[in-house]
């Protein structure tokens, strides 16, 4: 199966929201679906602009993109030059699928969530939280967005290795999200990465898809 499949991305509004990929996911994501569908990429947050997918700033630049092609980004260009969200009306439904980076992590593995993170549209069929497998069993201080945060969560020390159970934990408490995607499942040892996967869903009780982007496998937990 896709990984869309496996994590039932219907059409609408997809929010991702977590750590560990969000951006790559996005992106790969838009290139399954894109083979039969228009796809719209966007963020409600900061990302940086992609180099290999055209921009549309103006509801007339999206139209004019999409009579050529499959995939397009839309968002407005802050001063900072990252993308930020679109500033005209209807980008919600200007494709039949419509993914969001909902929050950002600093390119790292595991993150808490403040108080006005992540930011979901109104009108999200599904929202993915992801979690980057690269954090499990390292410091937390090492690993995690918003240390402070996650540290009152897990109710750990900074020096704590993050287990499973303790990654689960945070996601149970903070909650918001439909299902999970562990990424970076290639990072984990051969013989116990399986196991320590299980372990997490084990723990959170919630649907959840593993693999590892880079390598391009997939599978449900």
């Amino acid at each position: 199966m896709k990984l869309y499949e496996l994590l039932q991305v219907k059409p609408g509004v997809t929010a991702l929201m977590g750590s560990g990929g969000k951006t790559s996911l996005m992106y790969h994501l838009a290139g399954e679906l894109s083979k039969k569908h228009k796809v719209l990429l966007t963020t409600t947050t900061h990302i940086r602009v992609p180099d290999h997918i055209p921009l549309a700033t103006t509801r007339e630049e999206l139209d004019s993109l999409f009579a050529q092609r499959n995939v397009v980004c839309a968002g407005t260009l802050s001063e900072e030059g990252k993308l930020t969200a679109p500033t005209f009306d209807g980008w919600e439904t200007a494709a039949e699928y419509v993914l969001v980076e909902a929050d950002g992590s600093r390119n790292l593995p595991l993150k808490a969530h403040a108080d006005h993170e992540p930011v979901i549209p109104e009108g999200c069929q599904n929202t993915i939280c992801v979690v980057g497998a690269s954090g499990f069993h390292q410091p937390m201080r090492m690993v995690c967005h918003r240390p402070e945060l996650y540290r009152k969560l897990a109710e750990c020390s900074e020096m704590t290795k993050i287990t499973p159970e303790m990654a689960a934990k945070v996601l149970a408490a903070e909650g918001g999200f439909d299902r999970v995607f562990v990424n970076q499942t290639d990072t984990l040892s051969k013989f116990l990465g399986k196991a320590t996967v299980k372990e997490f869903a084990r723990a959170l009780k919630m649907p959840t898809v593993a693999g590892s982007l880079r390598q391009g496998m997939f599978y449900k937990v």
